[in-house]
């Protein structure tokens, strides 16, 4: 497969070794399931758990993602615009509720693509 599609692949949540299945059983809005995936592809049943704590590692992905927008959005917010402090608090605090399933979700496909080292099981 092209490097085009994987990319795609990976931006929509898709199984890295056939790009159809879907990793997440729920779309991320469903905020109460944002974190549950499948166990394995539903197209060509590779298995998105390969070995016990592999996802441990996912977390050092989503700390750098926060970070790296955290800071910037609060560098934004206390630069251009004249805020209490505790506004700015609770404006960063808000942002980072906001965006923790999406920086999950990114953080494990990122993982997974990166170190799944996914086979095909059927």
């Amino acid at each position: 497969m092209n490097k085009s599609g994987s990319f795609r692949a990976l931006l929509s949540g898709k199984c890295p070794a056939c790009h159809q299945g879907r990793i997440f059983k729920y779309p991320v809005g469903h905020i109460s399931h944002f974190a549950e995936m499948n166990d394995a592809c539903s197209n060509c049943g590779a298995g998105f758990y390969p070995e016990p704590g592999f996802y441990f590692g996912a977390m050092y992905i989503t700390y750098a993602f926060n970070v790296a927008l955290l800071i910037g959005f609060g560098l934004l917010i206390f630069n251009w615009i004249t805020l209490p402090e505790w506004a700015d608090v609770a404006l960063i605090a808000l942002l980072a509720a906001l965006t923790t399933p999406f920086s999950f979700r990114a953080s494990r496909i990122i993982w997974l693509y990166w170190f799944g080292g996914l086979q095909r099981k059927r």
